[in-house]
């Protein structure tokens, strides 16, 4: 599903990824893990082509994303990716519903469709009464599960996510852990996860351990 080739990065003379060559499965939860400054976040970056390589390339379904132009980028992205961070970036001003269908609007998907699947995503992760709430009157968890939503609108095959339950307490972190699975079985996509979370970690498929900006071991 996705392969990297080489990928180094460097920052000035810092060099953050040094010669990274893994394989990441379909249809599996991956969670990356390590020490901090091991280069995990960068390594998803460049994965989900928020970054670019100072060398190596990036191969997802077999074509190298790397060499995509800027415009051919924003839209393979918005297309094919979905992205969950520690801090939701949900909009203030628009619903938990509008929210959700913001990066559909971009896509250019009807309107009518569009809103079917948001309501459809939303009852999945149990936010059928929350539709019409605005972020300040959900609870953490509840803002969480509608970014998952936002990421997952536009059918995308890969989930990228970046600490996605450092912000919550343990019983929250728990049920957003179950919920990965469960979308991982209904809609057979990929993850891969930034964590610090031993137990998301136990609950994935794959464990790539990251240090001093190498793969250190896989599990």
């Amino acid at each position: 599903m996705i392969v990297t080739k080489g990928i180094t990065k460097k920052f000035n003379q810092l060099e953050v990824l040094k010669g990274i060559d893994v394989e990441i499965s379909k249809g599996k939860i991956t969670t990356i893990i390590g020490a901090s400054g091991a280069g995990k976040s960068t390594l998803l970056q460049i994965i989900g082509t928020l970054d670019v390589p100072t060398a190596g390339s990036v191969l997802i379904d077999g074509q190298d994303v790397t060499a995509l132009k800027d415009n051919e980028l924003s839209e393979y992205r918005n297309k094919n990716i979905g992205f969950v961070f520690q801090f939701h970036h949900l909009l203030p001003e628009f619903t938990a519903l509008e929210n959700v269908m913001l990066p559909g609007m971009i896509k250019g998907t009807k309107k009518s469709e569009l809103e079917k699947r948001a309501k459809h995503l939303l009852t999945f992760l149990k936010l059928a009464d929350r539709m019409t709430h605005k972020p300040s009157e959900l609870s953490g968890g509840e803002q969480q599960r509608v970014a998952i939503a936002r990421a997952l609108i536009n059918e995308p095959t890969i989930i990228l996510a970046d600490e996605p339950s450092g912000n919550l307490d343990s019983n929250t972190a728990d049920e957003l852990h179950q919920l990965f699975i469960d979308i991982k079985n209904e809609f057979n996509t990929t993850f891969v996860i930034v964590t610090h979370n031993k137990e998301l970690s136990d609950l994935a498929d794959e464990v790539i351990e990251m240090k001093d900006g190498n793969i250190y071991k896989r599990y």
